[in-house]
């Protein structure tokens, strides 16, 4: 039993869905997005209302019921309020520029790094430490911003490196505080 292939998705003003085909066409004010639906699932639109149905209970339909329903969720959240990442460098010398749609990278490299958002991605640099990823799908904008935190991950020991802004890292004690004397 799929909880969540079986709960309806409630549109928003101003966010259309539409089947065709294969695919599910999700249109709102911030954009269009593409969702393919599933073998063994059919997406029904009424008014505004859509509902997931599975064809048949073999395993593999099951599990993706689900995931469609998910994808379908996720797309009318893009294009109506679109999403968000926010990640901020420390460490010193570490900072962030902008070159054209690219992100440059300083952090503590004996080079740059620079990161090609994806497709339908949006970066913005409030600062030079802070770095604000912005897209209406939800995939593309957590790769994104996924792709810079792995340029250098925070450390544990003093926790310098490129994290989300709501990221708590827990740092360990050094090898000298814990010794013996």
């Amino acid at each position: 039993m799929s909880r969540i292939g079986n709960k309806h998705i409630e549109l928003p003003a101003g966010v259309t869905v539409t089947v065709e085909g294969t695919n599910a066409k999700v249109s709102g004010p911030k954009g269009t997005l593409i969702v393919p639906i599933n073998h063994g699932i059919s997406v029904e639109v009424e008014g505004n209302i859509v509902a997931c149905k599975r064809s048949s209970e073999v395993k593999q339909i099951k599990q993706n019921h689900g995931s469609t329903r998910a994808n379908i969720h996720n797309a009318v959240v893009g294009v109506s309020e679109g999403y968000k990442k926010s990640l901020e460098m420390r460490g010193i010398g570490y900072k962030a520029q902008l070159q054209g749609e690219n992100v440059v990278l300083w952090a503590g490299y004996s080079h740059t790094v620079t990161i090609k958002p994806c497709a339908g991605v949006k970066v913005t640099l409030p600062s030079a430490t802070e770095i604000v990823v912005e897209g209406v799908d939800k995939q593309a904008v957590g790769q994104t911003a996924a792709s810079i935190r792995g340029v250098r991950p925070p450390e544990p020991y003093l926790g310098k490196g490129i994290r989300y802004k709501d990221e708590v890292v827990i740092t360990k004690e050094g090898k000298r505080a814990g010794g013996k004397k």
